[in-house]
């Protein structure tokens, strides 16, 4: 089925407006899980323009706890996502949304330090 414009979001749409790179507590949390291979983090596009970015959290056999997905917070997701902190994979279209991997993008590497000539020549 191809999508149309109405029901494909633009990346602008997803960045939002008003959002700062900086990230809080919450913002290092929601990095450390799409940081981490084991959990595959995903944002679901609903065609009103709605999205839930989640995780499915295994269940841990001394809390009894997990074994659901959880959700991520949107306004921290879209933030980082506005910063260049996380991208987006293929669009996966299904009738009523629109499902992307979210994964994190990779720190610059550090630029080579040049020595001045006269190091050079010494």
């Amino acid at each position: 089925m191809p999508l149309t414009a109405a029901v494909r979001p633009q990346t602008a749409d997803l960045r939002g407006a008003g959002h700062t790179a900086r990230t809080g507590a919450a913002g290092t949390d929601v990095l450390r899980i799409v940081t981490d291979a084991r959990t595959p983090v995903f944002v679901t596009v609903r065609a009103d323009g709605r999205r839930r970015y989640s995780y499915w959290r295994p269940l841990d056999s001394a809390t009894g706890r997990g074994g659901c997905y959880a959700a991520l917070p949107t306004a921290e997701c879209d933030a980082l996502h506005a910063a260049g902190r996380i991208v987006l994979g293929e669009p996966i279209a299904d009738p009523d949304r629109i499902t992307y991997r979210v994964s994190a993008t990779r720190a610059p590497a550090a630029p080579l330090r040049v020595l001045p000539e006269r190091a050079r020549a010494a």
